[in-house]
Formats: C-alpha cells, sequence, structure tokens
C-alpha cells in the first residue's frame, strides 16, 4: 500500500513576506533546474512536446561518451567519412558542418568537437556509422539512453536533429539529459565550453552565442528548425552555483539570447541554498507492521539542501512516499522511503529515506493487533489512497 506524510517545508519562510510574481518569459517552452539539488526553479509548458532540433545532438554526444567510457572506442580512433554522411551532412548539405573531406579518416576526438563546437552533422553521422555501423543502430542507443534516464516524453530518429516527424521530446527531458552529461561526462562536457574549432582549414566560431558573454555559460547547445523555432539549452555556473536553461519556440535568436540571459540572471539572483535537514536528522516516520515498535524515524544519508526564494515566502512542498506499512524486521540504515520535495507545479526531487533505528519483530499479540489495526485503517482509508 503507497503511503504518503506530508512534511511542512514551506513554514520554514512564512514568516517573511510574500513575493509578487517571480519572473515571466515570453519562450512559449522553459525551464530552469538548479543542478546540485535538481529541483525545478522555473518551468512553463515543460511537458509540452517539441522537436528537438539541435538539442538531439545531446543524445549523440552521450552515447559517445558512453562508448569512451566502457572502452568501445578511444578519442585516437579514426572513422572514414561516408558518402552518406558527406552529402547529408557536409559541405553540400547547406546544414552545420566541420567541412569533412569525403573518404578522409577523422579521429573521434576531432568529431567530437566538430559535433559539439560546430554542431557539425556531418560529425554525427560519421560517429554514428563508425560506432553503431549504421545511423538506424545508433538511434537505437540514443532511445536506450533516453529510457535510462526516464525521459518519457522523448524519441529520436536521427543523430542530427534534422526534422523528422517522430521525432520530439520534452524541456524537462533535454533538462533531465543536459544534467547526465555534466555530472557523468565531466571530460566530454568540457569541450562544449571551448569557444572555436578549426577543421580542413576552416575556422569556425561555437554556435553557443551565450559563451561569449559575461553570464557563467560553458555549454551546452542552441539550435532553431522552422517547426521548433529558436531554442537552445546551456549551462551556466556562478558562484559554484551551476543551472540549467531549456527554451524552446523563441521567433529569433535575439530573442533567445535576451529570453536566456533573463532567465539565468534572476535564477542566480533570487535563490540562496537553504538546509532543510541535517544528514541523519529525523524527517519523519514511517508506519512498522508486526514490529517491537509501531513507527521508525527515517533520515537522509547527507544534509537535504534546496534552493528557496531569497525574498518573500516559497511554495515547496514535501512528503514522504512510502510502500507501507514496512515490515519488520528493518536494520538500522536501510532504505523505508523516498523525500519527494518540490516547488509548486514542478516536478519533484526525489531523496532517498533510511531507517535510523532497528526494529525487531513484535510478539504474536502485538502482529495481531498490528494487522487488525491496518484492516481497520485500510477500510477507512481506502478511497482517499487510490485518489
Amino acid at each position: 500500500m503507497r503511503c504518503l506524510a506530508a512534511i511542512l517545508c514551506g513554514l520554514l519562510l512564512a514568516a517573511l513576506p510574500v513575493r509578487a510574481a517571480e519572473v515571466e518569459t515570453v519562450a512559449p517552452v522553459a525551464l530552469l533546474l538548479d543542478v546540485s539539488s535538481g529541483m525545478t526553479l522555473f518551468e512553463k509548458n515543460g511537458q509540452a512536446a517539441v522537436e528537438p532540433a539541435a538539442m538531439a545532438k545531446l543524445a549523440t554526444v552521450a552515447v559517445v561518451a558512453g562508448a569512451l567510457s566502457q572502452g568501445e572506442t578511444t578519442l585516437d580512433t579514426t572513422y572514414p567519412v561516408s558518402l552518406d554522411a558527406w552529402r547529408r551532412g557536409g559541405a553540400p548539405s547547406g546544414s552545420a558542418t566541420m567541412f569533412a573531406a569525403l573518404k578522409s579518416r577523422i579521429s573521434v576526438a576531432d568529431l567530437l568537437r566538430g559535433a559539439i563546437v560546430q554542431a557539425a552533422n556531418d560529425a554525427c553521422l560519421v560517429l554514428a556509422e563508425g560506432i553503431a555501423g549504421n545511423e538506424a543502430a545508433f538511434v537505437e542507443r540514443m532511445n536506450a539512453v533516453a529510457a535510462r534516464l526516464g525521459l518519457s516524453g522523448t524519441h529520436y530518429t536521427n543523430a542530427t536533429g534534422f526534422s523528422a516527424p517522430e521525432q520530439r521530446t520534452t524541456a524537462r527531458d533535454v533538462a533531465k539529459l543536459a544534467r547526465f552529461l555534466v555530472e557523468t561526462y565531466p571530460d566530454t562536457y568540457r569541450i562544449y565550453a571551448e569557444k572555436e574549432f578549426t577543421w580542413n582549414k576552416i575556422r569556425q566560431l561555437n554556435r553557443n552565442p551565450l559563451l561569449l558573454q559575461d553570464a557563467g555559460v560553458d555549454g551546452l547547445a542552441t539550435g532553431s528548425s522552422d517547426a521548433a523555432g529558436f531554442g537552445l539549452a546551456i549551462s551556466a555556473v556562478r558562484n559554484g552555483r551551476r543551472l540549467i536553461l531549456v527554451m524552446h519556440g523563441l521567433k529569433s535568436a535575439k530573442d533567445r539570447a535576451d529570453e536566456a540571459r533573463k532567465l539565468l540572471d534572476w535564477g542566480f539572483s533570487a535563490f540562496a541554498d537553504k538546509e532543510l535537514f541535517a544528514a541523519g536528522q529525523a524527517i519523519g516516520d514511517v508506519r512498522v507492521f508486526g514490529g517491537t515498535q509501531w513507527s521508525v524515524p527515517v533520515a537522509a544519508d547527507h544534509p537535504v539542501v534546496v534552493p528557496v526564494l531569497s525574498e518573500g515566502s516559497d511554495n515547496l512542498n514535501a512528503r514522504i512516499v512510502y510502500d507501507g506499512p514496512v515490515p519488520a524486521p528493518i536494520e538500522a540504515g536501510a532504505r523505508v522511503g523516498t523525500l519527494e520535495i518540490a516547488r509548486k507545479g514542478t516536478p519533484p526531487v526525489e531523496i532517498p529515506l533510511k531507517a535510523t533505528e532497528t526494529v525487531g519483530v513484535g510478539g504474536m499479540a502485538k502482529r495481531a493487533l498490528g494487522a487488525l489495526w491496518e484492516v481497520t485503517i485500510g477500510l477507512v482509508l481506502l478511497p482517499a489512497k487510490r485518489s
């Protein structure tokens, strides 16, 4: 039986005056994520289906980085530039390209820089063919990464982000994928901060214009298409805090840059980290069945720190979620639930909770009384719990 227990985290800031409207944006789709906590600071249509455009290349890079980490390929490995990769993604395509020469061989290190710095479609196609044998097989790996990360609103059909009827994603999914790249593959992520790359004697600047501004941006990607409009997925760090911003559907590159700067400035200035619970501090209790006691306190292994609005009250909701009552015996340190914390209207951050005490098996009389109590409470509360 799924059980919930409310934690009134919002009361921590209740004594402060109520803050007016937080921030607005003309972007049809936008999401601002705090990387350390995983908490969403701002969201507008974050679950709306959108065309990923060049943001699909984040999944391409994730597959390549995974292949490197597993030893499936190396930075020195070279792959050939096929006729298809050259024609669809190279100079003849008229799209973003590193100008890879037909039938030449290029190292993974250089292809990654082409794909990341120049958003080069020929680089993406050469990597896909070299690592997986063909683009279709590589796309299967992209979708496998999406499934593993729980990107339920995402489906890829190519390695480049070229428009395709069945290719889709959401701002929430793009933010999760970007966070995964930042945290899992830091060496690969550092390439996103490189301001230029020269290949075939052609020097190209990084296609992320925010890198050139004093905004703390050090990645990731911008893109546009007729269907998707102008969008981006960028990451920035200031004073040790990293934020990820995803936007879609803007009308121009200027609007994209202006709105991105506004949301980033707001995110960095409007929030301050607050410790809600210390490591090991009892956060609440979960019910126990058949034990020497009726409940057991639960706590997190690490301090629970979340960003809160530095002015005015913040609308945080928190609850303990667990399958219970938890049957005895329970060892101290065993995971028995999850703490979910969210700002209203945004997805929750999930923090594992562990029992702080050992609970042994109770005697026959106590177990019988516990069973009767559960049946009685279950009959009373079952409709509410189903909702």
